[in-house]
């Protein structure tokens, strides 16, 4: 059997930019918006028809209703598996505790990852920014900030010229206006997607930085401009959870501390080497007991 999904993921480096746009809406509500019809498809992708059309070729499939077809398949296949049916009965125990079923819910977010990261964009992800970039700029929204601030002081101590943009749009904008093409530029924005998000985007790319969007399954309007998307699961109550998304940042971290190599050790020993003669010193500096 074909498994439409998986096909995406080994054909995501094939694929011209507007095909890898319907690729990731196609992603991004999986497998629900490839059971609409191409037009449809092609709307939510913000292109053409003839592009999603050209995307199931690459697929290897000769008509848009093969295409649906192994949709079809995959979906019958994977509820009548013995592991669906065991995880509808682990999901409704109602035994389990309320730490419990929570946890259980941040795990199975986590688990997604596997069907909503491409593991093509991740890599080229890993790779852009284990180069040697004259810089990488990062941002977020009005909490994933919070989370962009954590990937930039990790990305600092294994890659030189990382910096956290706290007010893009504001006095960190001159930042954005000296990008080159050997900038990369990191913008988080998940669902409420704002308005900032879009104008940094469009921003970088006009400045002909390198554009990384993560976001989460509905794409945020950024993603348009983007040349990497990363797309992670969101769920929770009473906010999204943010478990998926720093497991992607951790993910991400150790790919390109894999890359850069022995590099990527000895600036982390620089910063370790600071971090002990700041303690040094501040042992110097409190004041000496009594004896």
């Amino acid at each position: 059997m074909i498994r439409v999904k998986n096909e995406i993921f080994a054909r995501m480096e094939e694929m011209a930019p507007s095909e890898r746009k319907v690729a990731r809406t196609l992603l991004a509500d999986y497998p629900s918006i490839g059971l609409a019809s191409a037009n449809t498809l092609a709307k939510a992708a913000r292109t053409s028809a003839p592009t999603v059309l050209r995307l199931v070729s690459r697929l290897g499939m000769d008509s848009y209703a093969e295409f649906q077809r192994h949709l079809r398949e995959e979906i019958m296949h994977d509820l009548n598996s013995p592991v669906h049916r065991a995880e509808r009965v682990v999901e409704h125990d109602g035994e389990m505790t309320d730490f419990g079923r929570i946890v259980a819910e941040r795990k199975e977010l986590v688990d997604r990852l596997h069907s909503t990261v491409a593991p093509g964009e991740f890599d080229r992800a890993a790779k852009l920014l284990a180069a040697d970039a004259r810089a990488v700029l990062i941002a977020g929204g009005y909490y994933s900030r919070f989370v962009a601030e954590i990937l930039a002081r990790q990305l600092d101590q294994i890659i030189p010229n990382v910096d956290f943009l706290a007010d893009p749009l504001g006095y960190d904008i001159g930042k954005l206006y000296t990008a080159r093409k050997n900038t990369v530029v990191i913008l988080f924005d998940l669902r409420r997607y704002q308005l900032p998000a879009r104008q940094v985007a469009r921003l970088a790319k006009e400045e002909g930085a390198s554009l990384i969007v993560i976001t989460d399954e509905g794409l945020s309007p950024s993603a348009d401009d983007a040349d990497i998307v990363l797309t992670v699961p969101v769920g929770g109550v009473p906010f999204d959870s943010f478990a998926p998304l720093m497991a992607l940042v951790e993910a991400l971290v150790e790919s390109v501390l894999v890359r850069t190599g022995s590099k990527g050790i000895d600036r982390m020993k620089l910063w370790e080497n600071r971090s002990l003669i700041q303690r040094s010193a501040a042992a110097e500096a409190r004041p000496k007991k009594e004896s």
